[in-house]
Protein backbone atom coordinates (compact mmCIF):
# COMPACT_ATOMS: atom_id res chain seq x y z
CA UNK A 1 0.00 0.00 0.00
CA UNK A 2 1.29 3.54 -1.02
CA UNK A 3 1.44 6.07 1.88
CA UNK A 4 0.14 9.40 0.80
CA UNK A 5 3.16 12.32 1.23
CA UNK A 6 1.71 14.91 3.95
CA UNK A 7 0.63 18.40 2.22
CA UNK A 8 3.64 20.68 1.83
CA UNK A 9 3.34 23.10 4.61
CA UNK A 10 4.76 26.64 3.98
CA UNK A 11 7.54 27.98 6.75
CA UNK A 12 5.37 30.47 8.80
CA UNK A 13 7.18 33.49 10.27
CA UNK A 14 4.47 34.93 12.87
CA UNK A 15 5.49 38.32 13.18
CA UNK A 16 3.49 40.57 16.25
CA UNK A 17 3.69 44.26 17.85
CA UNK A 18 2.72 47.36 18.62
CA UNK A 19 1.35 49.93 15.65
CA UNK A 20 4.40 52.11 14.42
CA UNK A 21 6.72 49.26 15.49
CA UNK A 22 7.42 48.61 11.90
CA UNK A 23 6.04 45.07 11.80
CA UNK A 24 4.65 45.58 8.19
CA UNK A 25 7.54 47.32 6.28
CA UNK A 26 9.87 44.78 8.10
CA UNK A 27 7.91 41.85 7.24
CA UNK A 28 7.12 42.27 3.73
CA UNK A 29 10.87 43.32 3.38
CA UNK A 30 11.94 39.96 5.13
CA UNK A 31 9.70 37.95 2.88
CA UNK A 32 11.12 40.05 -0.28
CA UNK A 33 14.30 38.49 0.39
CA UNK A 34 13.98 35.13 1.64
CA UNK A 35 11.53 34.88 -1.16
CA UNK A 36 8.49 34.44 0.90
CA UNK A 37 4.98 35.16 0.94
CA UNK A 38 3.65 38.37 2.66
CA UNK A 39 0.48 38.44 4.58
CA UNK A 40 -0.84 41.64 6.41
CA UNK A 41 -4.00 40.20 8.61
CA UNK A 42 -4.45 44.13 9.59
CA UNK A 43 -6.07 44.45 5.98
CA UNK A 44 -8.56 41.98 6.96
CA UNK A 45 -10.01 44.45 9.68
CA UNK A 46 -9.91 47.47 7.95
CA UNK A 47 -11.49 46.15 4.93
CA UNK A 48 -14.16 44.81 7.20
CA UNK A 49 -14.50 48.22 8.84
CA UNK A 50 -14.97 49.74 5.38
CA UNK A 51 -17.33 47.17 5.34
CA UNK A 52 -19.68 47.73 7.79
CA UNK A 53 -19.14 51.96 7.15
CA UNK A 54 -20.29 51.20 3.34
CA UNK A 55 -22.80 48.60 4.41
CA UNK A 56 -24.36 51.85 6.85
CA UNK A 57 -23.70 49.36 10.15
CA UNK A 58 -23.49 50.71 13.64
CA UNK A 59 -19.51 49.60 14.49
CA UNK A 60 -20.24 49.97 18.07
CA UNK A 61 -23.00 47.50 17.62
CA UNK A 62 -21.11 44.00 18.63
CA UNK A 63 -24.35 42.26 16.58
CA UNK A 64 -24.07 44.54 13.60
CA UNK A 65 -20.54 44.20 12.64
CA UNK A 66 -21.16 40.49 12.87
CA UNK A 67 -23.92 40.66 10.78
CA UNK A 68 -21.71 41.60 8.23
CA UNK A 69 -19.68 38.55 8.08
CA UNK A 70 -22.04 36.54 5.53
CA UNK A 71 -21.26 39.33 3.12
CA UNK A 72 -18.00 39.87 3.41
CA UNK A 73 -15.88 38.60 0.33
CA UNK A 74 -12.52 39.47 1.33
CA UNK A 75 -9.33 38.74 -0.87
CA UNK A 76 -6.06 39.79 -0.42
CA UNK A 77 -2.56 38.72 -2.28
CA UNK A 78 0.85 38.06 -1.00
CA UNK A 79 3.08 38.78 -3.02
CA UNK A 80 5.70 41.57 -0.98
CA UNK A 81 6.14 43.47 -4.43
CA UNK A 82 2.56 44.36 -4.46
CA UNK A 83 -0.60 42.95 -3.33
CA UNK A 84 -4.07 43.95 -3.95
CA UNK A 85 -7.06 43.83 -1.11
CA UNK A 86 -10.57 43.28 -1.98
CA UNK A 87 -14.01 43.29 -0.69
CA UNK A 88 -16.04 41.29 -3.73
CA UNK A 89 -15.03 42.62 -6.89
CA UNK A 90 -14.32 46.40 -5.06
CA UNK A 91 -10.73 46.79 -4.87
CA UNK A 92 -9.70 48.68 -1.23
CA UNK A 93 -6.22 49.05 -1.62
CA UNK A 94 -6.00 52.18 -0.57
CA UNK A 95 -9.53 53.01 0.88
CA UNK A 96 -8.65 51.15 4.01
CA UNK A 97 -5.96 53.09 4.82
CA UNK A 98 -8.27 56.18 4.95
CA UNK A 99 -7.70 57.69 8.74
CA UNK A 100 -11.80 57.15 8.70
CA UNK A 101 -11.27 53.64 8.86
CA UNK A 102 -7.53 53.68 11.56
CA UNK A 103 -10.35 55.62 13.72
CA UNK A 104 -12.93 52.47 14.05
CA UNK A 105 -11.11 49.51 12.93
CA UNK A 106 -10.47 48.66 16.71
CA UNK A 107 -14.16 48.73 17.58
CA UNK A 108 -14.21 45.84 14.81
CA UNK A 109 -11.24 44.18 15.99
CA UNK A 110 -12.37 43.69 19.13
CA UNK A 111 -15.68 41.54 18.48
CA UNK A 112 -14.80 37.54 19.46
CA UNK A 113 -16.67 36.79 16.43
CA UNK A 114 -15.56 39.01 14.23
CA UNK A 115 -11.62 37.32 15.51
CA UNK A 116 -12.75 33.99 15.14
CA UNK A 117 -13.78 34.40 11.59
CA UNK A 118 -10.84 36.04 10.37
CA UNK A 119 -8.32 33.52 12.08
CA UNK A 120 -9.76 30.40 10.50
CA UNK A 121 -9.46 33.17 7.39
CA UNK A 122 -5.42 33.58 7.61
CA UNK A 123 -4.92 29.77 8.35
CA UNK A 124 -6.26 28.95 5.10
CA UNK A 125 -4.55 31.80 3.56
CA UNK A 126 -1.27 30.56 4.98
CA UNK A 127 -1.69 26.94 4.20
CA UNK A 128 -2.64 27.73 0.61
CA UNK A 129 0.68 29.44 0.02
CA UNK A 130 2.75 28.42 -3.23
CA UNK A 131 5.75 30.08 -1.89
CA UNK A 132 8.71 27.88 0.70
CA UNK A 133 7.49 30.30 3.37
CA UNK A 134 4.62 32.93 3.99
CA UNK A 135 5.35 35.98 6.78
CA UNK A 136 1.97 36.73 8.91
CA UNK A 137 2.19 40.26 10.53
CA UNK A 138 -0.42 41.65 12.97
CA UNK A 139 -1.63 41.90 15.96
CA UNK A 140 -2.21 38.50 18.01
CA UNK A 141 -0.43 36.48 15.45
CA UNK A 142 2.26 34.69 17.43
CA UNK A 143 -0.12 33.50 20.46
CA UNK A 144 -3.81 33.19 18.49
CA UNK A 145 -3.53 32.94 14.77
CA UNK A 146 0.18 30.79 14.34
CA UNK A 147 0.85 29.64 17.99
CA UNK A 148 2.77 26.67 16.44
CA UNK A 149 4.83 28.52 13.88
CA UNK A 150 8.21 27.37 14.04
CA UNK A 151 9.43 31.11 13.89
CA UNK A 152 7.49 33.73 16.09
CA UNK A 153 8.88 37.57 16.76
CA UNK A 154 7.23 40.04 18.71
CA UNK A 155 8.96 43.42 16.77
CA UNK A 156 8.05 46.58 19.44
CA UNK A 157 10.03 49.76 20.01
CA UNK A 158 9.69 52.76 22.38
CA UNK A 159 6.20 54.53 22.62
CA UNK A 160 7.97 57.97 21.18
CA UNK A 161 9.91 56.47 18.39
CA UNK A 162 6.68 54.94 17.18
CA UNK A 163 4.83 58.00 17.43
CA UNK A 164 7.58 59.28 15.48
CA UNK A 165 7.54 56.29 12.77
CA UNK A 166 4.11 56.56 12.14
CA UNK A 167 4.17 60.55 12.02
CA UNK A 168 6.74 60.49 9.20
CA UNK A 169 4.42 58.95 7.43
CA UNK A 170 1.57 61.14 7.44
CA UNK A 171 1.41 64.99 6.30
CA UNK A 172 -0.05 68.18 8.33
CA UNK A 173 -3.04 67.89 10.43
CA UNK A 174 -3.06 63.91 10.23
CA UNK A 175 0.64 63.92 11.27
CA UNK A 176 -0.12 66.38 14.05
CA UNK A 177 -2.93 64.04 15.14
CA UNK A 178 -0.82 60.67 14.97
CA UNK A 179 0.84 60.39 18.33
CA UNK A 180 -2.80 60.59 19.83
CA UNK A 181 -4.50 58.12 17.72
CA UNK A 182 -1.56 55.55 18.08
CA UNK A 183 -2.02 56.15 22.20
CA UNK A 184 -5.77 55.27 21.81
CA UNK A 185 -5.15 52.31 19.42
CA UNK A 186 -2.95 50.80 21.95
CA UNK A 187 -5.71 51.52 24.80
CA UNK A 188 -8.11 50.06 22.56
CA UNK A 189 -6.11 46.52 21.35
CA UNK A 190 -4.71 46.21 24.61
CA UNK A 191 -8.33 45.14 26.03
CA UNK A 192 -8.19 42.34 23.14
CA UNK A 193 -4.83 40.96 23.34
CA UNK A 194 -1.58 41.88 25.03
CA UNK A 195 0.76 42.50 22.49
CA UNK A 196 3.68 44.17 24.14
CA UNK A 197 4.70 40.72 26.22
CA UNK A 198 6.49 38.09 23.99
CA UNK A 199 4.71 34.90 25.18
CA UNK A 200 7.00 31.31 25.84
CA UNK A 201 8.67 30.65 22.49
CA UNK A 202 8.93 33.90 21.20
CA UNK A 203 12.14 36.29 20.44
CA UNK A 204 11.75 39.94 20.98
CA UNK A 205 13.46 42.23 18.20
CA UNK A 206 13.25 45.81 19.94
CA UNK A 207 13.91 48.33 16.73
CA UNK A 208 14.06 51.01 19.06
CA UNK A 209 17.69 52.02 18.53
CA UNK A 210 17.63 49.83 15.03
CA UNK A 211 17.46 51.75 11.52
CA UNK A 212 15.32 49.84 8.96
CA UNK A 213 18.26 47.86 7.39
CA UNK A 214 19.01 46.51 10.90
CA UNK A 215 15.71 45.56 12.12
CA UNK A 216 15.23 43.59 8.52
CA UNK A 217 19.01 42.06 9.63
CA UNK A 218 17.67 41.05 13.12
CA UNK A 219 14.25 39.43 11.83
CA UNK A 220 16.04 37.40 9.32
CA UNK A 221 18.87 36.59 12.29
CA UNK A 222 15.96 34.90 14.07
CA UNK A 223 14.24 32.92 11.58
CA UNK A 224 17.96 32.21 10.21
CA UNK A 225 18.89 30.80 14.08
CA UNK A 226 15.55 28.66 13.85
CA UNK A 227 15.07 27.91 10.18
CA UNK A 228 18.41 27.96 8.74
CA UNK A 229 17.14 25.96 5.89
CA UNK A 230 15.02 27.86 5.17
CA UNK A 231 17.11 31.41 4.67
CA UNK A 232 18.35 32.02 1.05
CA UNK A 233 18.28 35.10 0.47
CA UNK A 234 17.91 36.07 -3.30
CA UNK A 235 18.92 39.51 -4.16
CA UNK A 236 21.60 41.67 -2.98
CA UNK A 237 20.91 43.33 0.37
CA UNK A 238 22.49 47.07 -0.16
Amino acid sequence: MTVPHPPIVPVVVAVDGPAGSGKSSVSKEVASRLGFGFLDTGAAYRALAWHAEASGVDTDDAASVVSCLPSFAYRIGTDPAGYAVHVGEIDVTNAIRDPAISAVVSRVARVPEVRAHLIELFRAIMVAEPRPGIVVEGRDITTVVAPDAPVRILLTAAEDVRIARRSAELVGDQALAAGEQLHRRDEADSKVVDFMTAAEGVTTVDSTALDFEQTVDAVIGVIRAARPEAVQEHRDVP
